[in-house]
């Protein structure tokens, strides 16, 4: 050991310590036990001192047990003392069986409390006995001033030790920040080497998405797709003209039909009332009804409102109105035929559309775009990964000096003495 500590010295300059990054946790080891050996060197004999003055104390109290009163004392603080007596014994007794570990720290605390026990015992029961027991009470007291008088004497040495202590764990947290952001720092590239090998992947994939799908693209077999395509759209223009026309005739039975539930309503005709309620469910419903149940609702519902506006409780208002319940039947008939038409438009378009999305290559389109659009985000995302660890490395390896710094300002300080890194510590 003392050849490793003589190494740490540089040869040039008296009080210069020359260390490598990697020397630092062995030096402090040194310096740590170094402490310690100090520590136990100055309180070997305080520590000595305190066992026999404690030894000499717990004599002096049971010597107190069978100790002769003052004969001067007066009866009534002979009968306090007599009282008080077994309290303080115990008292004492109890403090001084504490056992006083070996090492310095567990030692010193211990000492104390048992000071503090005797200190409280002499100022509560004890102070009843020192007018009957003067001579053993001065003892007790001395006892335990000897014993405070070593303590005394370890605080000074444990408060070297301790500052010398956190001396030490101070450089040990320096150095431990400065690794952490070495190894973080080192880490970091492979990272950067893992996301520039993903981001390379995906681009790489991203180019044979976009070559398989020109491809695709130009392939003979989408051509023959065109008419097909043209169909469905005409076949969905279709329906959405079906659709409208079957929404103004549905809107206009429905203004016409509230206007014969509320007449029906006020006559107190329940059973119109329900037949007309049931018309307008249907007819307002957001899906085009089945042809059939749109028959028999406006085949009830029609009769009901035709004879209001027969008797004059409906005013029709407009051309649509008129030209609808002037020849019900065939409006009837029209709004039913709406929506047979609808229904069967709205499969023809479906079975071309999916005629059309199941063919092989716009499939593969399809399956080909939804990849590329995963794949870009994945890329978005690996880029900006990427340039954050670049952001955070850059952060990082600029505050590398700055806890080198701090390093060797807590070894100067811990040390007491000039500290530098060897020109070749990679930090």
């Amino acid at each position: 050991m003392l050849k490793f500590l003589k190494s740490l010295l540089g040869s040039g300059t008296e009080n210069t310590v020359s260390l490598t990054f990697e020397e630092v946790p062995a030096y402090l080891d040194e310096r740590e036990r170094n402490a310690k050996e100090t520590l136990l060197a100055e309180v070997q004999e305080p520590m000595r001192a305190i066992k026999n003055a404690l030894a000499g104390l717990q004599l002096t109290v049971n010597n107190l047990n069978g100790a002769d009163q003052n004969p001067e004392t007066h009866p009534k603080i002979k009968s306090i003392a007599k009282n008080s007596l077994p309290l303080f014994l115990k008292a004492m007794n109890s403090s001084l069986a504490k056992e006083l570990p070996d090492d310095p720290e567990e030692f010193y605390a211990a000492a104390v409390e048992n000071v503090k026990g005797c200190l409280n015992a002499i100022r509560g029961q004890g102070r009843y006995l020192q007018v009957v027991f003067p001579d053993e009470m001065k003892a007790t007291k001395a006892g335990i001033d000897a014993v405070g008088h070593e303590i005394n004497t370890m605080t000074k040495a444990l408060g070297r030790y301790r500052q010398q202590a956190g001396r030490i764990a101070a450089v040990r947290s320096a150095h431990a920040s400065l690794a952490a952001a070495k190894g973080d720092i080192e880490h970091s590239h492979g990272k950067e080497e893992r996301l520039r090998t993903r981001i390379a992947e995906i681009s790489g994939r991203l180019d044979a998405i976009t070559q398989e799908t020109a491809r695709l693209q130009a392939d003979p077999s989408l051509t023959a797709l065109d008419a097909e395509r043209e169909r469905s759209a005409g076949l969905a223009r279709e329906r959405e003209k079906c659709l409208r026309h079957y929404v103004s005739l549905s809107m206009t039975l429905s203004h016409v039909f509230r206007k014969a539930e509320k007449i029906a309503v006020k006559k107190h005709l329940s059973k119109e009332v329900h037949i007309l309620k049931s018309a307008m469910e249907i007819l307002s419903d957001h899906e085009v009804a089945a042809a059939d149940s749109c028959c028999r609702a406006l085949a009830a519902a029609g009769p009901v409102a035709g004879q209001m506006i027969a008797d004059g409780e409906i005013v029709l208002k407009n051309k649509e109105e008129r030209l609808i319940f002037s020849d019900f039947t065939h409006c009837s008939g029209e709004v039913a035929g709406l929506c047979t038409r609808f229904h069967a438009l709205e499969k023809e378009c479906r079975d071309v559309e999916e005629g059309l999305l199941s063919h092989p290559v716009l499939s593969r389109l399809e399956a080909l775009g939804r990849e590329k659009e995963q794949l870009e985000g994945m890329r978005v995302r690996e880029e900006q990964g990427l340039v954050e660890l670049l952001e955070w490395r850059k952060k990082s390896v600029g505050s590398v000096p700055d806890l080198r710094a701090d390093l060797v300002k807590k070894l100067e300080d811990m040390a007491g003495e000039t500290v530098q890194f060897r020109m070749d510590e990679p930090v």
